[in-house]
């Protein structure tokens, strides 16, 4: 039970790592790396805030900002400078370190001895319920605030930006700006990820935001597949089992004897392999009506 608590918790909290992917990669178009630079981003501004003595909200409050401010940069270099999104995401990402490593002052800071959220609102539970219960509130909310938004009239021009640039740019819409809101809102969310993913953990680590993009992608294709795209609600509903689906995944390949250090490798394959599932469900369903 209390590795299934573990599980639950943790795809909550990298859930929202996952709506941010997703608000770029499919509702952008556009594969952005930055977030490999704002998932420690995040955790770094709150772990050194938290060490500071902030209380836990302004420091989760701060990173959010942090991660904003990264994906205006690479809205940025993508819009302004005509650099290309995968490449400024690159560039963000790499400048993203050694900013990292300035805001905390060394590669590692521990948060053992400091308050977090999971800790001054435990409401008498566990550690381990708490982060269930406290990291499904936070993921629901920003579900629901996204819902919200991407129905208003700023939020359907974001998402009609992704879907097709010439026409909204035909309708007098300026989708250079809708590009950069759209990043500045991922890389936030993903940088509340890692702060969250920071308190959590109980330490914050320069290294921590390498392979995000893959974990990611994982929980949105992942999502995708099993829980279907039929609406943008069902989309988001998705993308947050999805997160969880993963972390059970990786949970069980563990509790098998994996090694560890394979997972990096087994998160690939599982990615390939569930971006290659509409082609092999189509090869499928050709062969059956050949069959007949």
């Amino acid at each position: 039970m209390d590795l299934v608590i573990s599980t639950i918790s943790q795809g909550f909290l990298w859930a929202l790592l996952a709506i941010g992917v997703y608000l770029t990669f499919r509702v952008l178009d556009i594969a952005d790396l930055t977030v490999e630079g704002s998932f420690p981003l995040g955790a770094a501004t709150a772990a050194t805030l938290l060490t500071a003595g902030f209380h836990p909200i302004a420091a989760i409050l701060a990173a959010c900002i942090a991660g904003m401010i990264a994906g205006v940069v690479t809205g940025f270099l993508c819009t302004k400078l005509k650099i290309p999104a995968l490449l400024a995401g690159i560039l963000t990402m790499i400048a993203l370190y050694s900013v990292n490593l300035r805001i905390m002052g060394k590669a590692n800071l521990p948060l053992l001895q400091q308050d977090t959220i999971f800790t001054i609102w435990h409401f008498g539970m566990d550690k381990m319920t708490a982060t269930l219960v406290i990291g499904a509130v936070i993921v629901l909310i920003v579900a629901a605030a996204n819902y919200w938004f991407f129905g208003t009239e700023i939020g359907a021009a974001v998402r009609a930006t992704g879907d097709n640039p010439h026409m909204i740019r035909a309708n007098g819409i300026n989708t250079d700006a809708m590009v950069v809101l759209g990043l500045l809102m991922s890389n936030g969310l993903v940088a509340i990820s890692g702060a969250l993913v920071a308190e959590s953990n109980g330490f914050a680590d320069v290294g921590m935001g390498v392979g995000t993009i893959v974990i990611g992608l994982a929980s949105v294709i992942i999502g995708e597949v099993l829980f279907g795209t039929r609406s943008f609600f069902n989309c988001l509903i998705s993308v947050i089992l999805g997160s969880i689906v993963y972390r059970a995944v990786i949970a069980i390949v563990l509790q098998m004897g994996m090694p560890p250090n394979d997972l990096k490798l087994f998160t690939a394959i599982l990615v390939a392999i569930a971006l290659s599932m509409p082609l092999i469900k189509a090869r499928f369903a050709s062969m059956r009506k050949a069959v007949r």
